[in-house]
């Protein structure tokens, strides 16, 4: 069945995997920019539109695109927090996401970010690149194998994270609400507290879930961390608390800190503003303290396997709302 789809947030590199992957011979307008107020008027004329996190999915923008006779919101994400679901339904707009992608893509990230601040790299190889070989004792560090990885969150990701940490040779130990039989295989569980009070590195895998965990990792958080502890976070921006992080890095409390995602994140990632100060103080004042602190512009799904899976899930959610008028992966 024919179909128009106005694909936003679409990066150069992610021309191909929308054009080869098209099985169904979908006609697509590929938009890089993330849907906003201004190019919302792109999606005139389609059927449907597929959008990725960070793109404006609010109540103006969804009322104009059921205006335009729009009928499918499909979201090539797991988290849908860009999307107000509640007017979509009032709207009929029928909205899917993607339940999951490659766990490896965000698991690895979190790994890098950890072995990088463990070893130092930043640091060494940023002073290599002013031309300065010495070694100084902030490039001294403890083996992995000789380091407990905390895993906050076990699902498909954590877990994923938990293995290849394993399999550098540190001990793993996690907290969740749900214990798995697989995740108890690999890590050993243990309240939050006490994972927080052993770990030398702490890596976050929960989903945001809003009046829930807002702000989960704050100032209470960081305390009961183990003193001169790195934090990752490949999860959510709203978990954190960028504030408290900054003044743990500051006091020592934190040896490092690495991120691939912020709360309001929109507004700086996808943008070049080289030589200006950003309007989030916080953020600005983090990324600043490279290479104690290391920043990744929201690359965790970034991946040949994690594009593949978003991608061709997203189609295969709008074969299934096209033919059958319903979905496994609709959410409103």
């Amino acid at each position: 069945m024919s179909a128009k789809i106005v694909c936003y947030g679409v990066r150069d590199i992610e021309i191909d995997f929308f054009n080869k992957l098209n099985k169904y011979g979908y006609e697509l307008e590929l938009v890089n920019d993330y849907l906003n107020d201004e190019n919302v008027v792109q999606a005139k004329g389609a059927d449907a539109v597929m959008i990725r996190g960070n793109c404006k999915a609010d109540k103006r923008n969804l009322e104009i695109l059921s205006g335009y006779g729009i009928k499918f919101v499909l979201t090539r994400t797991v988290g849908y927090n860009h999307i107000d679901l509640d007017c979509a339904k009032e709207l009929g707009l029928k909205v899917a996401m993607v339940p999951a992608y490659s766990p490896n893509a965000i698991a690895e990230l979190a790994v890098t970010l950890g072995m990088m601040l463990l070893r130092n790299t930043a640091y060494a190889a940023n002073r290599t690149k002013e031309r300065d070989f010495r070694v100084d004792s902030a490039m001294f560090s403890k083996e992995i194998r000789n380091c407990t990885v905390g895993v906050l969150g076990t699902g498909k990701i954590g877990l994923t994270s938990a293995k290849l940490f394993k399999g550098l040779g540190a001990k793993i130990v996690a907290y969740d609400v749900f214990q798995s039989d697989a995740a108890k295989e690999v890590v050993e569980f243990m309240d939050l507290d006490e994972m927080l009070a052993v770990s030398d590195i702490v890596t976050v895998h929960v989903p945001f879930i809003k009046d829930v965990n807002y702000h989960l990792i704050n100032e209470e958080f960081v305390s009961k961390m183990k003193e001169g502890a790195i934090l990752i976070n490949t999860a959510r921006g709203e978990l954190q608390d960028i504030e408290a992080i900054l003044n743990a890095l500051e006091n020592g409390k934190l040896s490092g800190y690495g991120t691939d995602v912020f709360e309001g994140e929109a507004s700086f990632f996808s943008k070049n503003l080289r030589g200006r100060k950003l309007e989030n103080k916080a953020v600005d004042k983090l990324v600043d303290m490279f290479p104690k602190a290391i920043v990744t512009p929201h690359i965790g799904s970034f991946t040949d396997e994690a594009l593949t899976n978003m991608i061709g899930i997203s189609y295969d959610n709008m074969n299934d709302l096209l033919t059958s008028g319903v979905c496994k992966n609709q959410i409103a």
